[in-house]
C-alpha cells in the first residue's frame, strides 16, 4: 500500500492535499490542510476537488488554508480557536452563545492530533 492519500472522490486518482469535515449541527463544512492520519468521518480532497466543493443550500463552508512556508506547532487553543470560529459563523445573529452540557469533559467534536515530529 502506497503511503501517498488519494483523494475520496470517484475515479479520482489525484493526491490528496485537503482533508473536509462536517459539522452537521452547525450546517457547516470545513476544508483545511491535509490531516496527519487519516480518519474516518473525513474526506480527502485533491486540490481541484477542494477549490470546486459546493454545498448545500443554507450551508456555509469555512477554508483555514496554511501559508505556503509556515510551519507551526499547532496547540489545544489553535483548535479551540478554529471551533469557535465555525460556532460564531453558523450562530444567528443575536442568538446566545451554547453553553457546554455539565460534566462532559468535551469540548465538541474536534481533538487535538500530536504533531509528528
Amino acid at each position: 500500500m502506497s503511503p501517498l492519500r488519494r483523494c475520496s472522490r470517484t475515479a479520482c486518482t489525484a493526491p490528496a492535499v485537503a482533508t473536509l469535515t462536517y459539522v452537521y449541527a452547525d450546517s457547516t463544512a470545513v476544508v483545511g490542510p491535509l490531516a496527519t492520519q487519516a480518519e474516518p468521518h473525513c474526506y480527502d480532497l485533491c486540490d481541484d476537488h477542494a477549490v470546486r466543493l459546493t454545498v448545500p443550500r443554507g450551508w456555509e463552508v469555512v477554508r483555514h488554508e496554511e501559508e505556503p512556508g509556515l510551519v507551526r506547532p499547532r496547540s489545544a487553543d489553535d483548535l479551540e480557536a478554529l471551533a469557535d470560529a465555525v460556532r460564531e459563523a453558523a450562530r444567528p445573529s443575536g442568538a446566545p452563545p451554547a453553553a457546554a452540557p455539565p460534566g462532559t469533559g468535551r469540548r465538541g467534536h474536534l481533538r487535538a492530533v500530536p504533531s509528528a515530529t
